[in-house]
């Protein structure tokens, strides 16, 4: 299967909270979305690794993604290094994306800006023929995605660019709830976290409150590009921007 767009994210609910609302403006326009996530997130203080998977594959039935996989990295422990990058290649090169979004360059938690990092080189990788990999069975051909861009996480970084995600984003805020373990919840005997307290998910949709105002929109989703983004005329401005 050829993706259009392919996200990756560290843990489960990276996507979710980070650029979700793009692969839903995308599935709108009739592309093919997918979600990789490297680890499980096994680390995480609260919920288990089964009640991940599943609220992870609520997540993507939220989202119509086309696919979700997970690499089963290691949480807080897998490294920017050959097998790892390989089996990023091999993820890569199985749905063949013109553009992948990834972790932001760096973050609050360690493993963002190694993710990033990693998944940025292994994007350049993926095009060099001589590096094999193989799924099910057959040798994959290379592949080099266009864009590799990374959206914004818990710490501020300037975006490049931002994209309005407002008429999907009450369904954005439902896929980030269907991690029940991991946000709020009054009900919940476990140990409180960072993001699950009250406040977290305020922040969050401040934060999109703050980028769409920039554009002149209610909310939308930011995204840095090391390559220079182009257009090819006028039209793809917001021009009720203000």
């Amino acid at each position: 299967m050829t993706l259009d767009l392919l996200a990756f994210g560290v843990h489960p609910d990276d996507v979710e909270l980070s650029c979700s609302g793009v692969l839903l403006v995308e599935k709108k326009r009739g592309k093919k979305t997918g979600i990789i996530d490297l680890t499980e997130g096994e680390l995480g203080t609260r919920g288990t690794t089964e009640t991940r998977r599943q609220e992870a594959a609520d997540a993507a039935s939220i989202l119509n993604v086309d696919v979700r996989e997970n690499l089963g990295l290691a949480d807080g422990f897998f490294a920017n290094d050959k097998a790892s990058q390989l089996k990023v290649i091999e993820a890569m090169r199985a749905y063949r994306p013109d553009i992948i979004v990834c972790n932001a360059p760096e973050d609050r938690h360690p493993d963002p800006g190694r993710s990033a990092s990693l998944v940025s080189d292994a994007a350049f990788l993926s095009g060099l023929r001589k590096i094999q990999t193989f799924r099910n069975g057959s040798e994959q051909e290379a592949w080099r995605p266009k864009y590799v861009l990374h959206y914004i996480q818990d710490r501020y970084l300037k975006p490049d660019f931002v994209v309005d995600v407002t008429d999907v984003f009450e369904q954005k805020l439902e896929a980030i709830r269907a991690f029940k373990t991991q946000f709020h919840n009054p009900d919940s005997d476990e140990p409180q976290t960072y993001i699950s307290t009250p406040d977290f998910l305020d922040s969050i949709i401040y934060r999109y409150k703050m980028f769409g105002k920039m554009i002149g929109v209610k909310y939308a989703e930011g995204f840095i590009s090391k390559k220079m983004i182009g257009i090819r005329n006028f039209d793809a401005l917001i021009l009720e921007n203000t």
